[in-house]
């Protein structure tokens, strides 16, 4: 079986079922593991006078863990890597997390700021009704692109072991690459690496949500958006999205307290983004899975 079409039965395991709370009730998701692997490492590394060389060596030691494991499950057969693809895209539990603000916003500001809250790392607590609406639209937009296109593209492109290499390097990234005092140096590899890795995936989410919108004419004004965005790959799908819907995404919000004056995306956008517009990104996440499901099961029609 070709790696098209592993990955195109993955894709709809993963639009089908999506996580299975019956099934990670029972064990722990692999998503887990590499957490608790990344948690290790930074207790046992992130320490001495060379935090950044530390994380270097951590980042090369859990993608050669990553790339044995790889090659280890791509020896049980295509079945195995249809399972483990679908266990490691997250596009269903994606749209479920975001659809689920929107539903909340509706009943109630206290209800959408808990839901949103749930797939952001910002504050939430005093959060507007379009903050709100904000915050789940760029999370559907950034993590359709880290969650469903960048791991499809490193199947594609290493099968198993770069799956493998790509989760491990995003969920670092998450864990231990942000600029705070205890892991500004010893996360800077597991940064920079995850930026690498998205870096084309990145860009063809873009592309491809300008194409559901019918935006690909105005490729340089969404190129432009993404520039102003502080990630070097999030503005991107967020840019087309924003562009897409009308609205502004991005701009000034709070962590720990305090309050980041970061410029918007779109800035001419509309700022009163509601809960129709989270459904609308939705539709476009679905459109666009369609998209690619449909490119990849052509590809192994006929590859």
């Amino acid at each position: 079986m070709t790696v098209f079409a592993i990955l195109a039965l993955a894709l709809l395991l993963d639009a089908l079922f999506g996580e299975p709370r019956w099934l990670w009730q029972r064990m722990p998701h692999p998503a887990i593991l590499m957490g608790r692997a990344i948690q290790l490492g930074d207790h046992w590394f992130n320490r001495g006078t060379t935090p950044r060389f530390n994380g270097v060596l951590l980042m090369l030691l859990l993608g050669l863990a990553a790339l044995g494991l790889g090659l280890l499950f791509q020896t049980f057969g295509w079945w195995a890597e249809i399972i483990l693809a679908a266990i490691l895209l997250a596009h269903r539990s994606l749209i479920d997390h975001v659809a689920a603000v929107a539903d909340a916003l509706r009943l109630s500001l206290g209800d959408g700021r808990h839901s949103v809250a749930m797939i952001v790392g910002r504050d939430t607590s005093h959060m507007t009704s379009a903050g709100v609406s904000r915050a789940a639209i760029e999370s559907a937009a950034e993590n359709f692109s880290d969650g469903v296109i960048a791991p499809a593209f490193w199947f594609l492109v290493g099968g198993l072991p770069g799956l493998f290499i790509y989760k491990i390097s995003n969920t670092a990234d998450s864990m231990i690459g942000y600029r705070t005092p205890r892991h500004e140096a010893f996360g800077w590899a597991a940064a920079r690496f995850d930026d690498l890795l998205n870096l084309i995936p990145a860009r063809l989410t873009a592309a491809l949500l300008a194409l559901i919108f019918g935006l690909l004419s105005a490729w340089r004004d969404i190129q432009a958006d993404a520039r102003l965005h502080r990630s070097p790959n999030a503005g991107w799908p967020e840019a087309a999205m924003a562009r897409g819907l009308g609205v502004s995404l991005a701009g000034p919000r709070s962590y720990d307290g305090e309050l980041r004056d970061f410029p918007f995306v779109h800035a001419h956008g509309r700022k009163n983004a509601n809960p129709a517009d989270i459904d609308a990104a939705c539709r476009a996440l679905w459109m666009a899975w369609g998209l690619t499901f449909l490119c990849v099961s052509t590809l192994a029609l006929f590859v």
